[in-house]
């Protein structure tokens, strides 16, 4: 897969330091979480692709038919273009820790692709998931550290499928941090504290 087979905003990083992939939201782009990244992790690579998906003209990563029902033959088709664009970036950065972040749609994708190729990321923050399915063991997963950042009164995630989906990692043997607050789908100053400290530890 290409280094550019997503439109994306790439910084180059400092030799030795983490190669950061940011994954957007419904509606976000490439913008949405790259600065944000720089300043926990100023010296790290940055990669953040835009998702090719249009819904009523917001970005998204896959397509879906409903609010938190997914079309999963599109998801994972491109899943399958997703972990090749991440492959190729990481080919281009040996030898250095590959973390990745995402938010809501953006978690998703991510999610999915830790599912598909467990060996990419060495951390991941998923931030407000929804993963509506009861997915594959994956023990190749025990490697990994994971962040999930929730709401507990999220209406488009709900808390019992965020709980679920802690649970299913700690079932691979991932190393879970659980972080909730007490809101919806935004993401508070609590939040971000959480991610700066997960992504520097």
């Amino acid at each position: 897969m290409s280094l550019a087979s997503y439109h994306h905003r790439a910084h180059p990083g400092a030799p030795g330091a983490p190669l950061v992939f940011a994954f957007h939201g419904t509606g976000g782009d490439e913008n949405q979480f790259f600065d944000l990244i720089g300043q926990i992790l100023p010296d790290a690579a940055i990669v953040a692709p835009r998702g090719d998906v249009l819904e009523q003209g917001a970005a998204r990563f896959f397509r879906r038919t409903g609010e938190g029902v997914y079309d999963m033959p599109d998801l994972a088709r491109r899943t399958t273009r997703m972990e090749g664009f991440v492959r190729a970036h990481k080919a281009a950065h040996p030898g250095v820790p590959v973390y990745g972040l995402g938010y809501s749609n953006g978690a998703n994708i991510l999610a999915s692709v830790l599912f598909q190729a467990p060996d990419l990321f060495d951390r991941a923050v998923l931030m407000h998931p929804l993963i509506p399915w009861q997915p594959d063991p994956v023990p190749a997963l025990a490697a990994l550290s994971v962040l999930i950042t929730a709401g507990r009164r999220d209406p488009i995630c709900p808390l019992l499928l965020t709980q679920g989906l802690d649970r299913y990692f700690r079932a691979q043997g991932t190393t879970v941090e659980l972080s909730l607050h007490d809101g919806g789908h935004e993401v508070p100053p609590a939040e971000i504290r959480a991610i700066a400290a997960f992504l520097k530890g």
